[in-house]
């Protein structure tokens, strides 16, 4: 099967770093595409929707080219683009879906960007200095410590194709309306979510679950970019998950 990977808020395949060739080396059957949301990594001059129905859209004419049926992995933003695309796909053109510590108009704001992180969040937006706001930014969503070496790749992501403003505001407009109709578009996904995630509340994961009787497996610290803090542990779920669905 070929999976699609989608990232979240801002950020591109690039900050997938080694995750998917460690998906490839888990599940050599499969094949794993990272695409970038519009007006992110290689479409970073592109505009993005402000919407995630008209981000879908791009999504699906990039991977036009890619054989049906896909599975989706996707994190955070990613996750409600994942959950819209299998709302709307044709039949059995998704048959696996992964979401990663995201949310939906199912549960309340507050849960949806937990009011601690607002402060850091405008902190960061007030950042000049573009090499410290990817260096605050890696440690509000992970929990791990943040090499020097890993926030100066980071750096070089965005100086090489950086996010506009206006495409940031558009993203973060069109993930504060998504709200999922109210049909299950799979018999069953999985949840992977973190208790530790300081950004996005469990619970969010939780209300899907229980709306729709998906699985859902937490992690007990990890942070937000659960791929960069726990690897292994995805791909553990995934794996037990499979089989099974």
């Amino acid at each position: 099967m070929h999976w699609i990977l989608l990232r979240g808020l801002t950020r591109e395949q690039a900050h997938w770093g080694d995750f998917p060739v460690a998906l490839q080396s888990a599940f050599p059957a499969h094949r794993f595409h990272a695409v970038d949301l519009p007006g992110t990594g290689v479409h970073y001059r592109q505009d993005s929707p402000d919407s995630i129905e008209g981000i879908r859209r791009q999504v699906c004419r990039q991977v036009s080219h890619i054989p049906r049926p896909f599975g989706i992995i996707a994190l955070s933003m990613g996750g409600m683009v994942a959950l819209d695309w299998a709302q709307n796909a044709e039949l059995g053109e998704i048959q696996q879906l992964v979401m990663i510590n995201t949310s939906s108009g199912f549960s309340p704001p507050w849960q949806r960007m937990r009011p601690v992180a607002w402060p850091r969040v405008l902190r960061l937006l007030s950042r000049r200095e573009l090499f410290d706001r990817e260096r605050d930014l890696l440690h509000l969503t992970s929990n791990r410590p943040v090499p020097l070496d890993l926030a100066k790749r980071w750096y070089s992501i965005q100086r090489q194709r950086p996010v506009s403003l206006a495409n940031a505001f558009n993203q973060l407009r069109a993930a504060a309306r998504f709200t999922p109709a109210p049909h299950r578009p799979l018999p069953d996904a999985l949840l992977l979510a973190s208790r530790g995630d300081r950004i996005v509340h469990f619970k969010c994961s939780e209300a899907l679950e229980s709306r729709w009787q998906w699985t859902l497996k937490l992690h007990p610290d990890a942070g937000h970019d659960l791929p960069l803090d726990e690897p292994g542990w995805i791909l553990e779920q995934i794996r037990t998950w499979l089989p099974r669905s």
